[in-house]
């Protein structure tokens, strides 16, 4: 054998070594590749999860959008907040306040008495009658009991009986009756659009009936 020759069995062992060699750096490659190629299969999938999560949260806040944006319903009154609004216009009622009034009653209320009249029709035809009584009037206290409110969405009604004392023309006066408050939601607000205001009068008890006077029978005459 010559120097630096190798026999057929070595070429063979040393064309098995490189070949052995080669093949593990191509199943190294091929691994990496594939891990690779894995790792960026995983990442879409993940994208393509996370994708469909994001589109359903876009989706969620455009229906809490929706939500927020749509118009909201009339609040319901509660039997407080008409009951404090009654007191503030009573208030304002007994010491003539007509300024004060005016922010509980709507421009075209409408205003019936127990008199047989026709109903005042607007609130300032009803202020200019109402300060020509109060002029009459010296001293006032007002009384009400057994309120009842009732309301139906942007309605509201109220009645409610009341007694007042007061000096009219210089004379003691003690009247008592009925009032009922309609209300409607006008904006934010609620305003008075109907007061129907009866005084009670006194019921005068009927005189005794006087007995007629029973003659006494005259005895026959023979």
């Amino acid at each position: 054998m010559r120097p630096g020759h190798l026999s057929y069995k070595g070429n063979v062992l040393f064309s098995n070594l490189v070949g052995g060699i080669l093949q593990m750096r191509l199943m190294m490659m091929l691994r990496r590749r594939l891990r690779g190629g894995a790792l960026v299969m995983l990442g879409l999938a993940m994208m393509g999860l996370a994708a469909p999560q994001a589109s359903f949260g876009q989706k969620k806040t455009k229906k809490g959008d929706q939500t927020d944006n749509s118009i909201p319903m009339p609040p319901m009154p509660a039997p407080d907040e008409l009951e404090n609004l009654m007191g503030e216009m009573l208030g304002a009622w007994q010491v003539g306040d007509v300024d004060a009034m005016h922010k509980y009653y709507a421009d075209d209320a409408t205003f019936t008495s127990g008199a047989y009249e026709p109903p005042i029709i607007g609130w300032q035809s009803y202020a200019t009658a109402y300060q020509k009584q109060r002029t009459r009037i010296q001293g006032m206290q007002f009384v009400r009991r057994n309120t009842v409110i009732r309301f139906r969405n942007d309605t509201a009604w109220a009645t409610y009986q009341w007694e007042m004392f007061a000096t009219v023309d210089n004379k003691p006066m003690n009247a008592y009756g009925h009032t009922s408050l309609v209300f409607a939601k006008t904006g934010d607000h609620w305003l008075i659009v109907h007061n129907h205001t009866s005084q009670v009068c006194d019921a005068v008890s009927p005189a005794p009936a006087t007995s007629p006077q029973v003659q006494p029978e005259q005895p026959p005459k023979n």
